[in-house]
């Protein structure tokens, strides 16, 4: 702890790079843990990864939005301890950006600002045929598939699901962001998922800070590693 406080001290050009693991403490669960989405059981018979794909959403919108709403959505989870102690170092001045591959938000109700979300967010959704925008609210309140006021066509939450793409502002911000980092804090993931991990490649900088419960393809690169829950290890800073 003492050796993560004084490296934090010592820089005003920090970037975070997060995943699901951030949000864990918070009461959403991971993908891939033993209490992750992806060991749900659909009671449509489907695989959790083939329904939040999008030719799954162009075919079955009301099955993907009974399971979306159901898993993926979780009005009460409320900004845990990493959440707030990056949005005070990023009010010291400290931190410059914060990467993130979660859709919950949860960094910006913590009070980030400059937030790069990778995945997308629940909180922004649009009418597929006339663009229109619409908050989180129009999604759950809705009874089956969310359908525009105004030309009557389906909402689609604006989150990356498979077969697409991630949006190129947002990722040539994330690089450029890390590119330009004199420390880099890596939490919350286990950096096997692709295009986000290889993000790390572009980091030039002098400390690479690792935090995760499990091993990851960058542990021998890491100036401090710390196989601990973020929240516990931040909220201790």
């Amino acid at each position: 702890m003492e050796g993560l406080r004084d490296i934090l001290l010592a820089s005003d050009n920090i970037v975070f790079f997060g995943g699901a693991g951030v949000s864990t403490e918070s009461g959403i669960p991971d993908f891939r843990g033993e209490q992750g989405i992806f060991r749900t059981k659909s009671r449509y018979g489907y695989l959790p990864e083939e329904i939040i794909s999008h030719s799954f959403f162009m075919k079955n919108p009301e099955v993907f939005y009974d399971f979306y709403k159901s898993t993926m959505i979780n009005q009460e989870a409320r900004p845990n301890k990493a959440h707030l102690k990056l949005a005070k170092l990023e009010e010291a001045g400290r931190l410059k950006g914060v990467i993130t591959q979660n859709i919950d938000g949860l960094h910006q109700m913590a009070g980030s600002k400059a937030v790069y979300e990778l995945h997308g967010t629940i909180h922004k959704n649009y009418c597929m045929n006339c663009g229109k925008f619409f908050g989180l609210a129009t999604i759950v309140m809705s009874k089956g598939v969310p359908r525009c006021d105004v030309c009557g066509g389906i909402i689609k939450p604006d989150v990356v699901l498979y077969e697409e793409g991630l949006d190129s502002q947002t990722v040539e911000s994330s690089i450029q962001a890390i590119a330009a980092a004199e420390v880099l804090i890596v939490g919350g993931t286990s950096l096997n998922v692709y295009p986000a991990a290889g993000f790390l490649q572009y980091y030039k900088g002098k400390r690479l800070i690792l935090i995760n419960q499990s091993k990851t393809p960058y542990d021998k690169r890491a100036d401090l590693l710390i196989r601990e829950p973020i929240g516990e290890v931040l909220g201790r800073i």
